[in-house]
């Protein structure tokens, strides 16, 4: 079990233009140089998996999640230069966002 005491960024993205490869490898180089914010501690970059129940959404193309310690480390990634480099260079490409963030119980 991981540590309640960490707190969980979770990004879902979903293309503008859905089935491009262009965006989609773009989108994917974006959240790849995200991925050294220097407070993030683990990170993971995912694509729908081939399930298929009720409950599942499979709609978007990418999911974001990153770890951080604290809740302030957390507020540091968000005005860091990398990720507001990755916001001005990438949002043009989707048309959505999701956001969930949770902490430990």
């Amino acid at each position: 079990m991981l540590s309640p005491d960490l707190f969980i960024h979770h990004v879902y993205f979903w293309l503008e233009n859905t089935g491009s490869k262009d965006d989609h490898a773009a989108l994917l180089a974006g959240l790849q140089a995200l991925s050294k914010v220097p407070s993030i501690k683990q990170f993971h970059i995912g694509v729908p998996a081939n399930t298929n129940r009720s409950v599942i959404e499979t709609s978007y193309e990418f999911s974001w999640l990153a770890v951080f310690n604290t809740k302030e480390e957390q507020d540091a990634y968000q005005v860091d230069p990398i990720l507001l480099l990755f916001v001005d260079t990438c949002q043009h490409l989707w048309k959505k966002v999701i956001v969930f963030d949770s902490v430990g119980v």
